[in-house]
This record gives C-alpha cells, structure tokens and sequence, in this order.
C-alpha cells in the first residue's frame, strides 16, 4: 500500500503537480511517508523550512521597539534618518531588481507558453484581477458608508498643512486616461525605465480668452506598464521567429535564473532590512494621540476593510475554486507581504513573491513570471479599496451627500484608475485625485488622506501583493485542471513520440519546450496549448 502511494506521489509529479504537496515546502506535511520521527527533529525542520519567516516576523516586532525606544530619546533629524539606513539599502536593492525581472520574466514567459494558451491565460488572469478590484472598492465604498469615518470635528494637523505642498495638481479625468495609453507606448525604452509621461497644464490666451491647454512633461518614476506590454509582445515576437529566435529566448532565460539567484541573496538580508524601516517609521510619525483622535475611524475603516477582503475574500475565492486550503497558502507567501509591508510598494516586492510562491507554495515558473509582473502593474485591490474610502470620506467632511450615479462613478473610476497607479510608494494619492475631480470634491483635502498614508499605504500593499499571489495560484489550479483533462487523450500520443518533456511543465527548462515546436509543428503547439 505505501509502495502505491509513493508511485502516485511520482506520477504526481512527473504531471507536474508536484504542487499539491505545497504543504511540504512549509515543513508540516512530511511525516506522511516513513516512520513517526521523533518532536525534536519535527520542531528542527519545521524551524528551518520557515527560518526566513521567523527570522521577518521577529524583524518586525524588533523594529517596533527599537522605534519606541529611539523616539523616547528625542532624536535629531539628522539621528533619525540614520536609523532609516539599513531599511533605505533593502528598498534599493529591491528597485535595482525589478526591470530586469519583469523585462526578462516576462519575454521569457510569453516566449514559451502557445500564443493560444497564453491569450487564455492572459484572459483568465485579468478576469481575474478586476474583478477582484471591484469587489474591495465595493467593500471600500460599504464600509465608509458603515462607520462614517468624516462625520467627526476635524482638527487639521499640523502635519496636514505640512502636506499641502504635497498635493497633486488637479488634472482632467479625461487627460488621465489618455496619459495611460501614451504610457502603454513608450516613445523611448530607455527613458521608460525612469521616467513616464505625463499631463500638465498652461494657461494660454487665444483671442483674448483664456484656456487651460494640456501639455506633456516626462516625470520622474518608472514607466512599468510600457515596460510590461513591450516585454510581452517582444516575447510574443521571438516565439514567431522559431530557431532564429531561439538563442535570444535562451539569453532572458537565463538572465531571468540568475536574476532569481540575486533575489534569493537578498531575501536573507529581508528581515533586517524591514527591521529598521518599520523602526525608522516609528521614530519619524509625528503627534501620534492627535493624529489617530482626528483621522482614526478612518484609519479603522480602511484597516477593516483591507482585512475582510484580504483574510475572508481573497481565500474563500481560492478556496471555492481550488478546495486546497487558502491559509497554508498565505502562509507560504508571508515573507514577501511582510517585505510589502515594509518597503510599501508592490514592485520593490516582486522578486520576493515569485520565490515564495515557486518555492512554498508550487506555483510553476511559467505562470509566476508571466502573471506576477502583470498583478503587480495592474492589480491594486489594497489602493482601489482605500481611494473608495478616502472618497466617501472627504464627501462627509464636506457635508455632500453622493448620489447612486457618483457612487457608482467612484467604484468604476477607482478600478479603472488603480491600473494606471504605478507600483510605487504613495501611487495609490495620485489617482485619488482624479476620483475627486469625477465626482466634483476638492482635491485640497487630500493632505489629511497623506497625514495618515504612510500607514494605510503598508496595508494597501500587503493586499496588493496577496492578489497577485491568489491569482497566480489559481491560474496554476486551472492550467493542471485543463492539461488533465486534455492530457489523458494525448498521453498515448506524447509516449510516442518520446517526448516526455512536455508532460513536465515544472521540471523541464522553459526553452525545451520551445525547441520542440521548432521540430515538431503543430503536434507540440497543441500540446502545449493545454498547459
């Protein structure tokens, strides 16, 4: 009997389901086989397997009351950016990562996966994605409606007026989206890698009437959904060239492993990293009691509101659709959202998430590379929730009842909107801005929304991420369901030719894959189409 168990383990897994033993990689699942071992030995692995993730928890507990008892010091300005230091190396080495990963990952993953398959996958994935999206900005726009967080006596702190500098100049909704286009085709590659375009205005007077006329400015920050679309559709185009394009999908490929291999250095320096940013954010946070007397049913109403999607409504839709357990998933992934949490930014988190999610929890390296960079420009839960919230908010603040028509404008403008917001710090205040100016509220009182965005931004970020993850594994879970069902008649088939790489999705090169369509035509594209 166990001897059948171990062959259906190693059928498993030549399918290239090695994944439904995720549980394994977690330390918890391995005395299924063998003898009973003895607590100490089970503890030790147990330990081990999750070091990392008990080395960034410690990390962030650490963090805390290193802040605490730095700030009751009364350090300088100077003594306080200091302590950021460390943290400040980590987002750095992060950043430094992103454009060749997602350049390099995402050429390699359209390069390999069937042009049919991957319109499929592509389909499901922002299927996926918005739908997801609409539901937290429901569950945003619920919940402001629930705790009414505006309806208090608002004393601006002096930290808001500080803000004010801050606030994003008001900008047509109409420009916003025409800017997200031209973002979609980057003029120049280079310059998308650091800057991206953007709207502004000049007044000029034609005739003797004034108007305000749009004008284009490159700004600072990283253009990465042009990057996104150019990486996918170049892959899409050295795929079409068959062998002579071989070489180069050989090239990101195996960038894109040793780009991996950078990434699982810098894990280990993780959890140090976010130790002093959190430590850094403690010491820096101004008049604390006043800020929370003032802004804090809002801060609540976004913090409840990121909990029940993140913890209720992103597992019980994995749950439903795959039947595994969503928690032990999370679990899997918990490294990557404490760095969110940390760094605050969904691209900086990226090259830990594919490790998690290829390592823990079983995803394939075809899928996590492809969809996790596309997740992580396009999918903002976290942020669509909190601008819903912060809209509804600051239309209490200034007594206007909104009408089903605005409230319906501001569910679709903020899933719409949260496509464009970068995935970067504080991405999430400039679409803000356009919400506000669809439904006619003043953008002036955004400054109290970045009073308090250090800390809502943390959260909005850990649920960014989780989305991405939910929906990498569930697009895993579809792709062995449909290459089971399409397998079972192509198995005879594949056996003949010898080819047994195809039936192993997760253990073969990427590029293996590709040289076969090159020799075999149709046959192999058909197979490969059921992955």
């Amino acid at each position: 009997n166990m001897a059948e168990k171990v062959d259906l383990e190693e059928v498993k897994a030549s399918n290239g389901e090695a994944h439904r033993d995720e549980r394994l990689a977690n330390g918890f699942a391995g005395q299924r086989k063998g003898s009973p071992e003895p607590m100490s030995e089970r503890v030790k692995r147990i330990v081990k397997a999750n070091l990392l993730v008990i080395l960034t928890v410690a990390g962030v507990v650490v963090g805390v009351f290193i802040g605490l008892g730095v700030r009751a010091a009364s350090p300088t300005l100077t003594q306080q950016i200091y302590i950021g230091f460390p943290g400040e190396i980590l987002i750095r080495l992060l950043k430094m990562i992103i454009i060749p990963l997602v350049v390099c990952s995402l050429v390699s993953g359209a390069a390999s996966i069937d042009p049919k398959a991957l319109g499929k996958l592509g389909g499901w994935a922002m299927l996926f994605f918005f739908v997801t999206t609409l539901i937290a900005s429901s569950i945003g726009v619920v919940m402001a409606f629930i705790i009414k967080p505006g309806n208090v006596e608002m004393n601006t702190t002096a930290n808001a007026k500080d803000m004010s500098d801050d606030i994003p100049a008001n900008k047509e909704v109409i420009d916003s989206f025409l800017d997200l286009i031209r973002n979609i085709f980057p003029s120049n590659l280079v310059s998308a890698a650091f800057q991206s375009y953007g709207t502004s205005y000049k007044v000029i007077n034609a005739s003797g009437i004034a108007e305000k006329v749009p004008v284009g400015t490159d700004q600072d920050g990283m253009n990465i959904l042009g990057l996104v679309v150019f990486a996918i559709v170049f892959g899409v185009a050295l795929r079409k060239l068959g062998e002579e394009g071989e070489i180069l999908i050989k090239f990101f490929n195996s960038f894109n492993e040793a780009t991996m291999v950078l990434v699982s250095w810098i894990m280990w320096y993780a959890p140090i990293g976010i130790m002093f940013l959190v430590a850094g954010k403690i010491v820096e946070m101004e008049d604390v009691g006043k800020l929370f007397a003032s802004l804090g049913k809002y801060i609540a109403c976004c913090m409840i509101g990121h909990a029940i999607h993140g913890l209720l409504v992103l597992p019980f839709i994995y749950f439903i659709f795959t039947r595994k357990n969503p928690y032990t998933f999370l679990w899997g992934i918990f490294t990557a959202l404490a760095t969110a949490f940390g760094t605050s930014s969904s691209s900086a988190t990226l090259p830990l998430m594919m490790k998690c999610v290829e390592e823990k929890n079983g995803v394939s390296k075809h899928i996590s590379r492809f969809i996790l960079p596309i997740g992580a420009t396009v999918n903002m839960d976290g942020a669509a929730l909190f601008q819903c919230v912060a809209a509804v908010f600051i239309a209490q603040l200034n007594n206007t009842s909104l009408n089903f028509i605005q409230v319906i404008t501001i569910l679709v403008t903020a899933t719409a909107s949260s496509v464009g917001a970068a995935g970067i710090p504080a991405g999430g205040v400039l679409t803000l801005a356009i919400i506000l100016e669809a439904i006619g509220l003043p953008t002036s009182d955004i400054s109290l929304i970045l009073a308090v965005d250090w800390l809502v931004d943390r959260t909005c970020t850990v649920l960014n991420v989780e989305g991405d993850a939910f929906g990498a594994g569930l697009l895993q879970h579809f792709v062995d369901k449909t290459s089971k069902h399409e397998g079972v008649e192509e198995l005879s088939e594949v056996r003949m030719d010898g080819d047994a790489a195809a039936a192993m999705p997760e253990h073969s090169p990427l590029i293996d894959k590709r040289g076969l369509q090159g020799a075999k035509g149709d046959l192999s594209s058909e197979k490969e189409s059921s992955m």
